[in-house]
């Protein structure tokens, strides 16, 4: 996401209430209700919390419910019951900590690993898996450097991973547009990381958009490297709205050689909506990539 559209800062002043009237109101027409079919499944699908704000949580989580999108994603501790009340999960649990300060750099590890010692437990207790973190800007750091440090860094909390049977998962993100200067920003450099830590308690969140910004090729690659993959985010390019007809991206394709490969894993929808409606929205996406 571009910086003007962060998680945090999104929607922030709009209020729950106009939310909550926009989906009793104009969701869904009564007849629309009745010949309403659920996701076929093939994927498990999941919705990014922030790019749907201004929508009562409790409200989100019913349309997910009935639709078949299994998970509401990057959401920490506060919002877990709730996800839950419905039969949801959390695919990938926010964090909490910043993009921009990550395990690249060795002066980020002892508050990083302390403040992740406190958050995994609490993630395998709450019957999720997929932890989030980030590599951090470069701030002049080369790649080589950046590795050595995230590994460092990293490898200090596996054997609590291990415990608990969590997964740290670093996103790939663009540093082209919407994230100048960070690190992990190119599949190659994820894999090598990936690699040197060797362990199945860490992995890639690709992010779709993002990589189509700094590489194109995205069917290749997703093939070539899926055993390093456990999480998957959408969102249009350019742009990062929906993923329909205006964006250069072929999702279904994108999502038939995903499915093809056997993911267990989801596809994080994490698309800003413009339409006036967004769950509908949502909705006509989610079906888009039901392949």
């Amino acid at each position: 996401m571009k910086n003007s559209l962060s998680r945090r800062t999104l929607f922030g002043a709009t209020t729950a209430g106009f939310a909550l009237w926009q989906f009793v109101k104009s969701i869904r027409p009564a007849a629309a209700q009745e010949e309403f079919v659920p996701l076929r499944g093939r994927l498990k699908q999941s919705v990014s919390r922030w790019c749907y704000n201004r929508i009562p949580l409790d409200v989100l989580c019913k349309f997910c419910s009935k639709l078949g999108i299994k998970s509401v994603e990057l959401i920490g501790p506060k919002e877990w019951p709730v996800v839950k009340e419905h039969g949801l999960t959390c695919a990938m649990v926010s964090s909490g900590t910043p993009l921009t300060r990550g395990f690249n750099r060795r002066e980020n590890h002892d508050w990083l690993v302390a403040h992740y010692e406190r958050m995994i437990p609490m993630v395998a207790e709450a019957g999720f898996q997929n932890l989030i973190c980030f590599s951090g800007n470069r701030e002049g750091l080369d790649d080589e450097t950046g590795l050595r440090n995230c590994e460092e860094g990293i490898k200090r909390l596996l054997p609590l991973c291990e415990k608990h049977n969590v997964v740290l998962v670093i996103e790939l993100l663009n540093s082209k547009v919407d994230h100048p200067d960070y690190q992990c920003d190119r599949t190659r450099w994820a894999v090598e990381l990936c690699k040197r830590i060797g362990s199945e308690k860490f992995k890639i969140l690709y992010d779709i958009y993002h990589m189509q910004i700094m590489e194109g090729d995205l069917i290749r690659t997703i093939r070539e490297n899926i055993q390093y993959i456990a999480h998957f985010h959408t969102g249009g390019n350019p742009g990062r709205n929906e993923i329909d007809e205006t964006q250069e991206i072929n999702y279904p394709a994108v999502m038939r050689a995903i499915a093809d490969l056997g993911f267990t894993g989801y596809i994080g929808h994490e698309f800003v909506p413009k339409s006036p409606d967004p769950l509908a929205a949502l909705e006509r996406c989610a079906r888009l990539c039901d392949v």
